[in-house]
């Protein structure tokens, strides 16, 4: 009995097993799979079997790799780095972020806690201009 492989919207992000990466759903490539890192980069081809949808820790990872990534192409933004940032209330992506680094700060992860704050900046630049 064959199975057809799972069909996925493009953004889906995805961990591709046998490269071992998180990348974003792009599109197919006749029987194959085309992947992009995420915060941008060169595309990969993937066995559709290889793929499974990312965990959150997988994705927040990545998303903290490609944050990380644009810090050194791009120069930090002006004042408030030495507050946390505040989530803006009634988005659900800042509230998501806020519990991560809450979450963290109850563990004494202060490594968590700083990535969290950094991936929340990012979100507020990217979803809120500020």
């Amino acid at each position: 009995m064959r199975t057809e492989p799972a069909t996925y919207e493009p953004g889906t992000v995805l961990y591709d097993t046998a490269a071992a990466k998180v990348g974003e759903y792009r599109g197919r490539s006749g029987a194959r799979v085309m992947l992009r890192p995420l915060g941008g980069g060169r595309e990969w081809e993937a066995e559709p079997a290889a793929l499974r949808p990312a965990t959150d820790r997988e994705r927040l990872a990545a998303n903290l790799r490609a944050a990380n990534d644009r810090t050194l192409t791009a120069p930090p933004a002006p004042g408030g780095l030495e507050r946390p940032p505040l989530p803006v209330p009634d988005c659900e992506a800042c509230a998501w972020l806020a519990g991560r680094r809450e979450a963290a700060r109850t563990a004494f992860d202060h490594s968590a806690v700083t990535d969290a704050n950094v991936l929340l900046r990012e979100h507020q630049r990217k979803e809120h201009q500020g």
